[in-house]
């Protein structure tokens, strides 16, 4: 399953802080109907995430019925993001 949105980064300050892009309402659903199938606990959903020219493999995070993307630092580096920016997104179900 390949998913494209756009999505604006926010900054998460917990415990372990992160930045996140959250998956919007529609394709929310379209993750639910597999996440039984590729989940391997806790909700999270294994896919590849692309924006820009950088892809790399990470899980999504499941949060208040939403899914959300972690970004990592050397791709928000590479990519000249930061918080607030809206980017395009594609992801890539792992089976």
């Amino acid at each position: 399953m390949e998913l494209e949105f756009s999505g604006e980064i926010w900054f998460w300050r917990g415990p372990s802080p992160h930045h996140f892009v959250t998956v919007p309402p529609d394709a929310c659903e379209r993750l639910s109907e597999v996440s039984a199938q590729v989940s391997y606990g806790w909700g999270m959903i294994p896919v590849t995430v692309a924006t820009g020219g950088s892809s790399w493999p990470t899980a999504l995070f499941p949060k208040d019925g939403r899914y959300l993307v972690p970004l990592r630092a050397d791709v928000r580096r590479a990519e000249g993001l930061d918080v607030g920016d809206t980017i395009a997104v594609r992801l890539t179900v792992d089976v």
